[in-house]
């Protein structure tokens, strides 16, 4: 259930963030289309951060200390633009344009998620 929890709050996120940030759009053919392409898309997010991003922390150590941790937000664009990447090889219709696009779009997508993630929790309590 918890995984089916966070893929929504990403999703979510994904689509808030096509709507804020010029750029980073999903272009289906209608409304369930659409909803299905931010679902597929939000999964390859979550797979991509999910392997790569603690390869990226171990041997990029040196840059997010000298930069106090800047570097993590372009390595958080860098793989927004992967994610891009992937969902074109698959011919989704979601895009992002460029380094710019992908570095707000990442800031977007953690804020928007991260504001979620604080009102939905990532497990339903039982008494």
């Amino acid at each position: 259930m918890g995984f089916l929890i966070r893929l929504a709050i990403t999703a979510i996120a994904l689509w808030i963030t096509t709507l804020i940030v010029p750029g980073v759009e999903v272009t289906g053919r209608n409304g369930t289309n659409t909803a299905l392409t931010l679902i597929v898309v939000a999964l390859i997010f979550g797979v991509v951060n999910a392997v790569l991003k603690p390869v990226i922390k171990v041997f990029g150590c040196v840059f997010y200390l000298l930069t106090l941790g800047l570097f993590a937000l372009v390595v958080n664009a860098l793989l927004f633009l992967l994610t891009d990447w992937i969902a074109r090889q698959l011919h989704l219709p979601f895009h992002v344009d460029g380094f710019w696009a992908a570095f707000w779009g990442a800031i977007v997508m953690a804020v928007v998620s991260w504001l979620i993630s604080v009102v939905v929790p990532d497990r339903l309590e039982r008494p």
